[in-house]
């Protein structure tokens, strides 16, 4: 994309639309001048089915934006989102999402905006992401989305869709690079503060808590594995702990925790080698031995597997220093 090209960014707010996300595309997008840039970036309408919009939970009202219809001539659409994904969206305005997409134009849904892109029937075969605790209720209510639950955003071409929250400068960043290459797109993280590049693929740091066993014999069982994490524990040490066989403790897990108890003992072990790194003081080989991953090698392994970041990754992210 050329500077001071007048590509037009048309922002949706519906009622109850989220204001971070909000804020993020306006960040990015808005502004008539970049002074770290030189020049425009972005021509952006904040455009709404109504002339004044009740923001999430009524806490304040946007007024005088543009009026829905203006959509029509804008090449990229950020779509509505809500706290509330249950709410269906309005049919008037699903079918002008339905319209730009047809003539070419880019859509964009951040967080809560992909259900809203999926009721518009965007999505179907395509692939796209949601905020992790929305993923089963995202997948139950439009299985024709080949969903990515657990990466920052998904760029699928004309149809982009990001994580929940600060996802949305992820994804926005990455729409700058694309349009305008990496050094345009690091002036605008520098000014905002943020990270200049975290890939798209990177999960999504995922709090995976164990739910509530209705199933009371596998409490006692849990809690003794978990103050037990640093020791060599096997499947047949929780079996013996739980008072059954390998074969029933593999049967109670997948009903109560949907998982093996392998699995299950894995990710309790990544959690808290996490925990371990974000307190600091410890070697990689120190957090290996003290959540029971053996390894540094193991640790980086299992670290990319679950987490998507090495361990050193991980420290620089999420270590205060």
């Amino acid at each position: 994309m050329s500077q001071g090209s007048s590509h037009r960014v048309a922002l949706v707010v519906d009622e109850q639309s989220n204001p971070f996300e909000v804020g993020c595309a306006c960040e990015i997008f808005g502004g008539p001048l970049r002074p770290e840039i030189g020049f425009q970036l972005y021509d952006l309408w904040v455009v709404a089915p109504r002339g004044r919009t009740p923001m999430r939970d009524s806490l304040f009202s946007i007024s005088a934006v543009g009026r829905l219809e203006e959509i029509e001539r804008a090449d990229t659409v950020i779509v509505p989102n809500r706290p509330y994904p249950e709410t269906p969206i309005r049919p008037v305005l699903l079918a002008a999402l339905r319209r730009a997409h047809e003539r070419g134009a880019r859509m964009v849904g951040l967080c809560t905006g992909a259900f809203t892109l999926a009721e518009a029937g965007l999505l179907d075969g395509r692939r796209a992401t949601v905020h992790w605790d929305l993923a089963q209720e995202f997948r139950e209510r439009f299985p024709a989305v080949n969903l990515e639950p657990d990466v920052l955003f998904v760029d699928d071409g004309d149809v982009l869709t990001s994580a929940g929250s600060a996802a949305a400068l992820d994804l926005g960043l990455h729409i700058v690079r694309r349009d305008y290459g990496a050094e345009v797109a690091n002036h605008v993280s520098r000014r905002l503060v943020f990270a200049a590049y975290r890939d798209g693929g990177q999960r999504q740091f995922v709090e995976r808590p164990i739910p509530l066993a209705t199933d009371q014999s596998l409490g006692p069982v849990v809690a003794w594995a978990q103050q037990r994490l640093d020791e060599s524990i096997t499947v047949a040490d929780l079996a013996r702990e739980a008072g059954m066989s390998v074969g029933n403790l593999h049967r109670r897990f997948r009903a109560e925790f949907g998982t093996t108890p392998l699995a299950w003992l894995t990710v309790e072990r990544v959690s808290l080698a996490c925990r371990l790194i974000e307190q600091g003081g410890h070697g990689f080989e120190s957090v290996a031995q003290r959540s029971g991953l053996g390894s540094g090698a193991n640790l980086r392994a299992l670290f990319q597997r679950h987490i998507g970041l090495s361990p050193l990754e991980y420290r620089r992210r999420w270590l205060a220093t």
